[in-house]
């Protein structure tokens, strides 16, 4: 079983959240206070790890404003508060079919949500009832005489109420009767749900708070536990690594084997230690120890008597062991984290993991870590869904995964405020920058990185180049025609006055630089800087106009106009009295054969409730949409063909 949909409403400041795909690892990225926290809460309690969150609490977490309102809202009943849609997977739907035969399911989907006030779920499985007993009554090999009652059965329910009124059933008949009380209420479709709700993933959620606490008083544990007072969220942790390590609270308040009881508790640090340090880059001189010892009078209570069980830290380049609690509260959150997720894999199986806001005291290279361990322990196994607002947790490299969060604000007539509460979307170009700005944060320290590592460097205008750069390239490569080289790293220089400083920084590190640059009339004396400064061979520095055949030009240029003018009205989904045509465009700046400037001169004069042009974003729109460059109108062609030469140009410098 696979999420592939979740779709949260009424809940906390989520009104409707929108259908939200989810991938295998789905990254959600906003503002505080946006709502990433109420939409990872709203998932987890449909079906929760934590045995204490069965039903989501009208009282404290329906939106506040509409409470009073909440009867005359939902007349039906309940409001549901998340809705989702999940992908049956090969060997569900043999499971399935070993129960019903084959070709019972109408489709591979099926729905489970859950409202306010429920501690179960709704389920909708599309199981074909009547093919699934018509299945069964030729499994149960039921002659001509024997199927005569069952005529007007259209299902498993109905059978059983017929069968049951037989006087005097025959053998085949209860044998089907049998096999059918077997079923919740006779039912083949509830039948279908118990089957799948078993194999179903439950959710793990770990907040950046929760840590593993420094020590454990045993007695206090073992009596919270036994007498049902709440736990804190570090004690818990600290009990599942008890788990992990194959003992219990009780086991260890009779301390009956004392020494054994040390070992394996040493023994599972070191193992979750040994996971760390494959992706703790930081620092590899700390070992962690969990130790059982007596607690003394003069330490603070709870931890004066009795069996204490306590974690510390030893670095081994200092010689000294600290607390667990006084280490960085990242390097805490890291253990604390993979000792949670070791237990529940170990007690649950299959886990859906929900980090919110993970790492979030982690310096950035660790975070960069984190993200690898995401990707190479976590995400072949288990789908993750995790909200960061920080730049080193978004993943660059696969921006399909992120979904942007915000807390949507219009204004009325009167220009008051009015929230549509928080809204979760796909499309990172419909945002606010502050929300956006993880994103660009991400896409701006992979360059950085690009700058130090990239052994062969192509530098260019600005980020939209690069996008650009990339959506021609993959396009170009699906058609097997030559195109940009997968061992060019593309960095973003600022324009061709801001190239030399670049080539200065490289040439001392040795690097192999290639350059593309925009070029209008009044950069020909910073042209010719770059050339007398004699660190480039000229032939290494390519300009748009060569490419584009004109005498200035942008990488928009590469474009042919019909083209650029699909890709521009597509982007901004401008309606139809102002779309951009091939004739607007060529009017709009006469002063200019540069596009990008004549598109920049269309949009002034629009009406001011019209969106802004912005480079980046027809780039980011393609990118985005890569059929756009798969067709084989004439546009297409003549456009793909001017980037080919570009690529082939860049290509003699591997």
């Amino acid at each position: 079983m696979k999420l592939i949909k979740a779709h949260a409403t009424n809940y906390r400041n989520i009104i409707d959240s929108n259908p939200v795909d989810i991938g295998q690892s789905t990254c959600l990225v906003g503002k505080n206070e946006a709502g990433k926290t109420a939409f990872l809460k709203a998932l987890e309690c449909l079906r929760s790890t934590n045995p204490e969150f069965k039903s989501y609490g009208k009282t404290e977490n329906y939106p506040r404003r509409y409470l009073s309102e909440y009867d005359n809202k939902h007349e039906d009943g309940d409001a549901v508060v998340m809705r989702t849609e999940w992908e049956l997977e090969p060997a569900d739907i043999k499971v399935i079919e070993a129960a019903f035969g084959e070709g019972v399911l109408n489709s591979k989907t099926i729905t489970i949500q859950k409202a306010y006030e429920q501690d179960t779920t709704t389920w909708s499985v599309p199981v074909d009832e009547e093919k699934a007993f018509g299945n069964l009554v030729k499994r149960f090999a039921l002659d001509q005489a024997d199927r005569v009652p069952l005529v007007a059965a259209k299902s498993t329910k109905a059978a059983m109420k017929i069968l049951e009124a037989l006087p005097t059933p025959t053998e085949r008949q209860a044998e089907l009767l049998a096999a059918i009380k077997k079923f919740r209420d006779g039912s083949a479709h509830l039948h279908a749900i118990d089957t799948l709700n078993a194999r179903t993933p439950k959710f793990l959620y770990f907040s950046h708070y929760d840590r593993m606490s420094g020590a454990l008083s045993i007695n206090k544990m073992n009596s919270d536990k036994q007498q049902g007072r709440p736990l804190e969220s570090g004690d818990r942790v600290f009990l599942d690594f008890l788990e992990y390590a194959g003992t219990t609270i009780e086991e260890l308040a009779a301390l009956d084997k004392f020494e054994e009881l040390n070992a394996k508790c040493e023994a599972a640090a070191l193992r979750i230690t040994e996971q760390i340090f494959e992706y703790w880059t930081q620092n590899d001189d700390l070992e962690i120890t969990v130790v059982l010892s007596e607690g003394k009078a003069a330490d603070p209570a709870p931890f004066n008597s009795g069996p204490i069980a306590r974690a510390r830290v030893k670095n081994t380049l200092h010689g000294v062991t600290v607390p667990f609690s006084e280490r960085s509260a990242g390097f805490i959150w890291f253990f604390s984290f993979l000792v949670k997720f070791a237990q529940i894999k170990k007690s649950h199986g299959n886990v859906i993991l929900l980090l919110d806001e993970p790492g979030l005291t982690l310096h950035g290279t660790a975070q960069k870590d984190l993200l690898r361990y995401f990707a190479e322990q976590i995400a072949p196994k288990h789908q993750l869904i995790y909200s960061t607002h920080s730049p080193f947790l978004v993943p660059a490299d696969d921006l399909a995964s992120v979904r942007t969060v915000e807390d949507v604000v219009v204004r009325d007539d009167r220009g008051r405020k009015q929230s549509k509460g928080t809204k979760v979307r796909s499309d990172v170009l419909t945002t606010d920058p502050q929300t956006n700005f993880p994103i660009f944060g991400a896409m701006g320290f992979e360059v950085t990185q690009t700058l130090v590592i990239g052994k062969n460097t192509l530098l260019v205008e600005g980020p939209s180049d690069i996008l650009y750069l990339q959506a021609a390239s993959a396009a170009l490569k699906a058609a097997k025609r030559p195109h940009l080289s997968a061992h060019w790293a593309i960095c973003p220089s600022g324009g061709i006055d801001k190239v030399l400083p670049f080539v200065r920084l490289f040439y001392g590190n040795k690097l192999n630089v290639a350059v593309l640059t925009d070029y209008d009339r009044g950069q020909k004396r910073k042209l010719e800087d770059l050339h007398k400064a004699a660190l480039l061979e000229n032939e290494r520095i390519i300009l748009a106009t060569e490419i584009a055949g004109k005498d200035e030009a942008d990488i928009e240029d590469f474009f042919d106009p019909r083209f650029f003018v699909d890709l521009v009205n597509k982007t901004y989904q401008l309606g139809k009295a102002h779309q951009l045509t091939v004739k607007k465009l060529m009017e709009a700046d006469e002063t200019t054969e540069r596009l990008v400037k004549k598109t920049e001169a269309y949009f002034r004069v629009l009406p001011p409730q019209s969106p802004e042009f912005s480079h980046f974003d027809p780039s980011m729109y393609l990118l985005q949409h890569p059929e756009l460059l798969s067709g084989t109108e004439d546009q297409v062609v003549k456009s793909l063909e001017r980037f080919e030469a570009a690529f082939e140009r860049i290509g003699k410098f591997i």
